[in-house]
């Protein structure tokens, strides 16, 4: 398995690059001395053999799209094509090399790399690896991991304000965010406690090396998680040059520089700054649908890696960003809608989301090593609403809340390859939080009463065992146990998880793989509060996890190295989910983008809901090859749920399908130069999008108008749905590759059809008429970028 890098140097003398990196076993992270690195195609020969310590360096490769090939004696050989190598630049591959089961006296250089294996070698299913010059390619991603993902088969991301992903109709709030190996928060500007999603990043793709997405049933050394993983690992800065970047777009102004900090030690630095660009983007004429409100926010991201010659090697990391916007309706028209937010209520949002780590790999052996890292994490959610006055249009206090949630994370692992066959990983991941959540609400009848008013502490444990036996050279097999407690409740859930693979051929794959998952309920959810006759009640503090069951079963077919057809089938059978303890339609299957007001009834909540999700999943992708990639997904399936008025509903995810279709073509412009200061690209791609339309709730209309505010059937929830969501993208992208500096220009036109998509539907209380709010229409985003 290979990680890739892309990185840039200052010198050169001609259009040739450096390709260096380091060859290590998968398994035991042993450097690999001795291997065979070449560069395919090449007259004469290129190639370089790796050092005791694994490293090899090939000087002088001609730019372009290179492809190399790795080989050594008893490990199965691979080749990694369509490598982007730029003048005077250094293209950093760190490959990770399996042993073979069968014994050679010669290497046969034959064999190609899996270009769509996971860096999770446990995973046998739903799993999807991602570069990250995909997430900067694909029309409409915003350079955006999660919105970037929203193409794969299973996820649905047709929001067009947030990034939230819903998984094969899970809610977004059962997707686990790990980086660097331990679970982080929500990594979203304007984030909110209990969900996974936001408008904008925080994690920056420029940074982040290749990464695993999950959508189901996944290994052992996951846990707290019901829908799908985001996996993600964060490169090296270059340990023998100097390198910057500069680049302003969607998601702001932005500086990173990398290099070395001790060359004789290869220790290295990476950073970058990120500060909010919407502000520019709206004086020349760019809306975000946020109304005359104006984003702010600004990130950072660093990583620092120290290897040492006795005592293994130590990494820093961190990620943080902090937001603020004000949404004030009572500045606007008065029958305005505003994107996120209507035009009923003065909002003024503030966010603060920040994560530090270290961590020490040591290699205890040439067959097993062990890894610690500890993390500390903090994020701070305020809002402040004020409701207007129709008739004067002057704001009036309705509610307040600040929710604040530290946490101190240990994960520590052991890795044991006993033999070519057999693998061992075993390891605990602890976890303490503080939180401290205060809200309080004013209703329109009734006196004020405090919904959240709580300090505590938690502890959370999750020791896991997982055990991979490669039967035959076609046949593997992944078992293992997660386990997962909490001091809230004190239960104890014992995950069972099982995977296995069966290549029957070069072409065709057969996978299948089983797992018990199980997720905590949001704090603000546990913590809940409802007051009467001044006795203030908290009932849902004892809920239990929410669990499932996830069957899959997988078949793909490799019409060649680069081209494949995939498919699987899923069953998840949901029960355990927090419900009403009388008889209503509610369930926290929904949670995430149920309407924004609950009966005071479901306060009180009992592990009793159930719920299945099924469907089948059609991938047929080209990965990039000779300038060209093509992917095209589908995705048929059915969400359901029972709340504890015993009726089956569907989920308010429950769209029916995705269908997604993406291409793109990089074209050399002066490739038949003779005489030529640069080169120069020319880049396009497309992406089409199709889903079934948003399930909602009804909103009754003399109700809302006796009230003077929206009040939904609740007798019908996620009874209607909207029409079906389209949309068309488009980018384009010049280049040109210096000997010394790298400038691209992009520009992102994102449904460039203007399609009205249905959004929402919102009361205003001034003309007592239901409106309804849509997508964005067409949206021009532009970027530059400089690296050098």
């Amino acid at each position: 398995m290979a990680f890739l890098c892309l990185q840039t140097s200052v010198f050169a003398q001609d259009f040739t690059g450096t390709i260096r990196g380091q060859i290590i076993d998968k398994q035991s992270k042993s450097p690999i001395p001795g291997a065979n690195v070449i560069v395919l195609n090449t007259n004469p020969p290129q190639g370089s053999a790796s050092d005791v310590n694994g490293f090899f360096k090939i000087l002088n490769v001609k730019t372009g799209r290179v492809s190399l090939q790795v080989s050594f004696l008893g490990y199965e050989p691979f080749v990694v094509n369509n490598l982007n190598l730029l003048p005077g630049k250094e293209l950093i591959l760190n490959a990770e090399l399996e042993e073979s089961l069968v014994q050679m006296n010669e290497v046969v250089i034959s064999a190609t790399q899996d270009k769509f294996q996971t860096n999770n070698d446990l995973t046998v299913t739903s799993t999807r690896s991602f570069t990250v010059e995909e997430s900067q390619r694909y029309a409409g991603a915003r350079n955006d991991v999660a919105r970037m993902a929203a193409n794969f088969a299973g996820v649905r991301g047709a929001d067009d304000s947030q990034n939230n992903i819903v998984i094969r109709g899970n809610s977004p709030a059962g997707l686990l965010w790990r980086l660097e190996g331990i679970d982080i928060p929500n990594p979203n500007h304007y984030g909110f406690i209990g969900s996974t999603g936001g408008p904008v990043s925080i994690l920056n793709n420029n940074v982040l090396a290749n990464s695993d997405f999950m959508t189901g049933a996944f290994s052992p050394d996951y846990g707290n998680a019901t829908s799908g993983v985001f996996d993600l690992k964060m490169r090296n800065g270059n340990n023998e040059k100097h390198e910057f970047l500069g680049q302003i777009g969607f998601n702001g102004f932005e500086l990173g520089a990398e290099g070395p900090i001790s060359k004789e030690s290869r220790s290295s630095y990476l950073v970058n700054y990120r500060y909010s660009t919407l502000g520019f983007f709206k004086l020349i004429g760019v809306n975000f649908g946020v109304g005359a409100a104006m984003p702010n926010y600004q990130d950072l991201t660093f990583k620092l890696n120290m290897p040492t010659k006795k005592l293994g090697t130590f990494e820093v990391f961190g990620i943080g960003g902090v937001s603020s916007i004000e949404l004030l309706a009572s500045k606007e028209d008065s029958t305005d809608v505003n994107f996120y937010n209507d035009n009923t209520q003065d909002v003024y949002n503030s966010n603060k989301m920040g994560v530090v780590g270290a961590s020490n790999t040591y290699l205890i052996n040439n067959s097993t090593f062990a890894k610690l890292t500890l993390s500390a994490s903090y994020i701070q959610n305020g809002n402040t609403v004020d409701t207007i006055d129709f008739s004067t249009r002057k704001p009036v206090f309705f509610a307040k809340e600040r929710f604040t949630t530290t946490k101190y994370q240990a994960h520590f692992f052991v890795k044991k390859k006993f033999s070519s066959r057999l693998n061992l990983k075993t390891g605990i991941l602890y976890s303490f939080t503080d939180f401290n959540m205060f809200g309080e609400i004013t209703q329109a009848e009734g006196p004020n009463f405090r919904y959240f008013d709580d300090k505590g502490t938690m502890d959370r444990i999750q020791p896991y065992f997982a055990l991979q036996y490669r039967v035959s050279e076609e046949l593997t097999i992944n078992t293992g146990i997660h386990a997962h407690s909490t001091s809230l409740n004190n239960e104890i859930a014992v995950e069972p998880r099982f995977g296995m693979s069966y290549k029957a051929n070069s072409k065709n794959i057969f996978s299948a793989a089983y797992g018990l998952h199980s997720i905590s309920a949001p704090l603000n959810v546990l913590f809940a509060k409802t007051k009467e006759n001044d006795v203030e009640y908290q009932h849902n503090k004892d809920l239990g996890f929410t669990k499932s069951h996830h069957f899959v079963i997988g078949y793909e077919h490799r019409f060649n190295e680069s081209l494949r057809l995939k498919t699987e089938v899923y069953y998840q059978n949901m029960f355990n989910a927090p419900v009403s303890n009388i008889p209503s339609a509610y369930s926290g299957l929904n949670y995430g983008l149920a309407p924004f007001g609950f009966p005071d009834s479901l306060q009180n909540l009992v592990n009793s809901g159930t719920g299945q999700n099924y469907g089948i999943e059609f991938t047929f992708e080209k990965s990039l090859n000779k300038g060209f990639y093509l992917m095209s997904t589908v995705s048929l399936y059915e969400s359901k749920y029972k709340g504890s008025d015993g009726i089956e509903r569907n989920t308010v995810f429950n769209s029916n399908y995705v269908a997604n279709v993406l291409a793109g073509k990089e074209f050399e412009l002066n490739k038949n130069a003779e005489s030529k200061k640069s080169k120069k690209y020319l880049v396009f791609d497309v992406k089409f999008t199709t889903t079934g339309g948003q399930r909602y709730t009804d909103i009754l209309l003399d109700e809302s108008r006796a009230r003077k505010q929206e009040w939904y059937d609740w007798n019908n929830l996620n009874g209607k749905q909207f029409g079906n969501y389209l949309r068309l993208d488009t980018k384009i992208s010049y280049k040109t590759v210096g000997k010394k500096v790298t400038q691209e220009i992009a520009l992102d036109c994102q449904n460039i059809t203007n399609r009205q998509n249905d959004f929402f539907q919102s009361y205003n209380a001034k003309t007592g008429n239901v409106n309804m709010v849509y997508q964005l229409g067409l949206f021009i985003i532009p970027q530059y970028k400089i690296i050098f």
